[in-house]
């Protein structure tokens, strides 16, 4: 039986360390070619772009070095996907944090993360949705946060931007379903990554608030972004989906 997956081509923005990789290798391992972006991680992009192209010689994996936070960066890797003709779905997971008080946040800093957060996604997900919708078939994902609808106290602009982006995507979402292409908002807790290590001191009762007890890992993030892909998943449009270990779940009352 041919896999669906085989001659389509996934660009996944940030893809070279933490969620991002854990989305990579489970694309790559469905078959798809896999186009990345990553900034500053070259030496692990050209490993992972080594590993997979061992593993599977017969699909194309490709990363290409692109600063997210600068327009003109934004702009030409739009170009790259807009002429892929092969080009099946996008998932963005690039991002960065800004970490104030509410009331303390500073406008341009605050601008900024909202370019890397939400408007090279618009940017990204504008230009993919169009081939997608004349092709009729494809997936675009943002990867979001558990923030965009719980309070963490000094993570206001943060979640405000992950915020936006989940409005986006399930706008996108109405607008793209009648040509057969979803698009959903992957909402992750607390991951290991290394975006965690500053909080390592703190780690024992973070884990001690989620439910399962523990962090996620990348590749189970990975493992859902491999689900949303599938044929399977072809219902599911306009969701916002926890990955969390039951976070969200419910109120957490210390005792």
């Amino acid at each position: 039986m041919t896999n669906p997956a085989n001659g389509k081509t996934v660009f996944v923005a940030g893809g070279a360390k933490g969620i991002g990789l854990g989305v990579v290798k489970a694309l790559a391992a469905d078959g798809y070619d896999v186009s990345f972006s990553y900034r500053g991680s070259a030496t692990e992009a050209a490993q992972v772009c080594k590993d997979l192209g061992a593993e599977y010689p017969a699909q194309s994996i490709k990363s290409y070095q692109v600063d997210l936070s600068d327009r003109d960066q934004v702009d030409e890797f739009a170009g790259l996907m807009a002429d892929t003709d092969s080009l099946y779905g996008l998932v963005y997971n690039a991002g960065g944090s800004y970490d104030t008080l509410a009331a303390l946040a500073d406008q341009d800093k605050a601008e900024a993360l909202f370019q890397l957060n939400f408007w090279a996604m618009t940017r990204l997900a504008g230009t993919a949705a169009r081939p997608l919708m004349r092709a009729k078939a494809g997936r675009i994902i943002a990867m979001g946060s558990v923030t965009s609808q719980l309070a963490v106290s000094g993570n206001a602009i943060y979640a405000a931007s992950k915020g936006a982006m989940l409005s986006y995507i399930r706008t996108l979402a109405v607008e793209m379903a009648r040509k057969g292409v979803t698009a959903n908002y992957i909402a992750p807790g607390y991951v290991d990554t290394d975006l965690l290590a500053p909080y390592a001191s703190y780690r024992e009762k973070l884990e001690n608030q989620i439910p399962l007890r523990r962090f996620a890992q990348p590749e189970e993030v990975g493992a859902l972004t491999s689900f949303l892909f599938s044929p399977l998943a072809g219902y599911i449009t306009g969701s916002i989906i926890p990955i969390d270990g039951g976070l969200t779940a419910g109120l957490l009352i210390q005792r």
